[in-house]
Parts: C-alpha cells; structure tokens; sequence
C-alpha cells in the first residue's frame, strides 16, 4: 500500500501511487510507525527538491522528518509550503524578494518572518483556511476550487488537478470562486518570475523547470 505522503491543493495527505516531482516537509516528524499522526509539526512547511548532494534517505524513517510529496510548486504553494532554503536557495531568494516588493518592505524576510505569516494563512488548528475572491483578479499559479475539485489558474483557463497530472482544462469562469492558495501568497505569484517547477502540465503552454 502507497504511504499516505501525497499533498493535494487543500493541504491533505493521502495515498497513491503516483510519482511527485517536488518532495517537502512540515516541520519535523508526523509519522509513526510509517503512519500520518499528526498534520504539521511546526509552522516551517518547505518544498525541496528530490535529489540534493547524492544525500540518501528512507523515507518515513523512524525519529527523521516526514517526507511528503507534490505534484508540482504550484500544488506546494496551494497547500502552503515555501521553498526551501538550503536545496533551493536560489528560488528562495526569489520569493523572498518577491515577498519584499509585495509588501513594500525595506529588506528581503527572514525565513521565520514568513512563516509566521503563511502559518495562520494556511491552516485553523486542522481545517484549511479558503478565501473567496473574482476569478478576473487571481495571478497565474493560484489554486481554486470549483464543485468540490482542485484548480490551477493558468491564462485564460483552469486545469483540472489530478495526482497524476492536469486532466481538463476549461475556460474561466465569470463568477468569485473559493481560493485555495494561502492569500499571503498571492503577490507572490503575481510578481514571480513564471518558473513554475512543473512538468506535470497537458495541453498547456511550456515551463521552464528548475533543478
């Protein structure tokens, strides 16, 4: 039976057998035994990369961080993960001056700063904290939910999201819709830099990747 290390866009861990394309944690140990405990250990929820300096893990190792995974940055910022500031530190700097000019700040945010922020965004004690707003005026990147189902908002569209990849895309529509992504985030999308860590897209126009 899979592991239940899967995020989806509403920050739920469950099980599949499909693949992610970004691994992340919540903190610390959510595990025992191999079995989800506990949803977060602390307020410092990250996305990393899957390969960094040849370092070897076995995940859900007993007393070592829970390992969890996404479909791509987009389902990681949805859920409320940031980026990692050691196996992605060039894309966390990124945030952090985006973070910077979102908000006016004179400096870039410590690590700590941020999450004292995202951490109320995202979750009230176990629930998923939502947002309603117009479709018309959410960035590219940015999770809603439509019927009960999880999607990206990508150009002139929304993706249907899936664990396997995006199954449908259909037009936008004209109406105010339950946003999943944490609203400290918004800006953030607004201002990056389009380098989505994804290669999960059908049917849509290219990304760049990062390693």
């Amino acid at each position: 039976m899979p592991l239940q290390n899967r995020v989806d866009p509403l920050g739920n861990l469950f099980r599949t057998a499909a693949r992610g394309t970004m691994m992340g944690n919540r903190g610390g140990v959510i595990h025992a035994n191999r079995e989800i405990v506990r949803p977060y250990k602390s307020r410092r929820w990250i996305t990393c990369v899957l390969e960094f300096k040849d370092r070897h893990r076995v995940v859900m190792a007993e007393r070592r961080y829970t390992e969890l995974f996404f479909l791509d940055e987009a389902t990681s910022f949805a859920a409320g993960h940031r980026p990692c500031a050691e196996c992605r530190r060039e894309r966390y700097n990124a945030f952090r001056e985006a973070w910077r000019r979102a908000r006016k700040l004179e400096r870039p945010p410590f690590a700590d700063e941020m999450d004292l922020v995202l951490h109320p965004a995202r979750i009230d004690r176990r629930n998923k904290v939502t947002h309603r707003a117009a479709m018309g005026s959410l960035p590219d990147g940015c999770f809603v939910q439509i019927d009960g189902r999880p999607y990206l908002v990508w150009g002139d569209a929304v993706l249907l999201w899936t664990p396997e990849g995006y199954a449908g895309r259909d037009g936008k529509p004209d109406s105010t819709v339950t946003v999943l992504t944490p609203e400290p985030m918004w800006p953030v999308c607004v201002m990056d830099t389009g380098r989505w860590s994804t290669s999960c897209f059908r049917g849509t126009r290219q990304q760049d990747r990062e390693s």
